[in-house]
Order: structure tokens, then sequence, then C-alpha cells
């Protein structure tokens, strides 16, 4: 049985609420990433935000990258996957809430993500097209 855990990207790099988005944008780009998870001060994951969310809900809304807090994108409480939970779970979930990233906790704490890549690397050929018709090709 696969896990989450085997799945998953370790190591998963937080931005703080109250760092800003340009802050948040910079780190994606030394990364090399498209998603960043927020955590508060309790270092607990309260929200994930994408470099998209960036474009158009800061830029496109003519609001400033340097003074906009990441928290402020925040909505609900973020879908996430328990680092012990197999692998049909993780896929029954991101097809579920069609999300192409999902946060993996141990202990109420984040300790990576799973993206489309890592599914691919992962996992046979036949789930992995399944995920893609459920949650890309409907995107």
């Amino acid at each position: 049985m696969t896990t989450a855990r085997e799945i998953m990207h370790a190591g998963a790099t937080c931005i703080q609420e109250n760092e800003t988005l340009d802050a948040a944008a910079r780190t994606m780009k030394e990364l090399n990433i498209g998603v960043l998870p927020i955590c508060g001060p309790d270092d607990r994951l309260h929200g994930i935000i994408t470099d998209r969310d960036i474009v158009v809900k800061c830029l496109a809304t003519g609001k400033d990258p340097r003074t906009m807090p990441a928290g402020q994108l925040e909505q609900g409480k973020p879908i996430t996957i328990d680092a012990e939970a197999d692998a049909g779970q993780v896929l029954r979930t991101m097809e579920e809430h069609k999300i192409r990233r999902l946060p993996v906790i141990d202990n109420h704490r984040l300790v990576g993500m799973i993206s489309e890549a890592d599914l691919a690397r992962r996992l046979p050929d036949e789930q992995v097209g399944h995920f893609v018709e459920a949650v890309c090709a409907t995107a």
C-alpha cells in the first residue's frame, strides 16, 4: 500500500500569513513552484496561495502585492490528507475537490505536498490517467 507520505514531496516551504504577496511570488520563483502553503504564527496550515491567486486576486484588481498580506487570500479551511492515507484516499480527495495540489499533514503539522507530478512519478499510469481525466480535463 502506497501512502501519502511516500507520494508527497517532503519539506513544503510555508509563507507566513503576514508576509506580502510580493514575498510569496519571490519565494515561488526561487523554488520554481506555483503554490505555497500559508501558515500562521502557530506554524499550522491556514491556507494555500497560488501564482494565479496573486495575479487574479491582487494584481488584476489593482491591489499592491508589496503591501497585501498572503493571509488576505486565505479562503476557508484547506483540504488536506493525513500522511498515512493510502493512494486511493489521496486520489479520491483530489478528484472530489478537483484540486491539483494536496497538503499532507502529520500530527497537525504540514509535512509535504502532493502535486500532479508526484502522482505521475509514484503511481501506476492507469490511476494517474483517471486523475487527469477527473480533475484536469474538466478544469
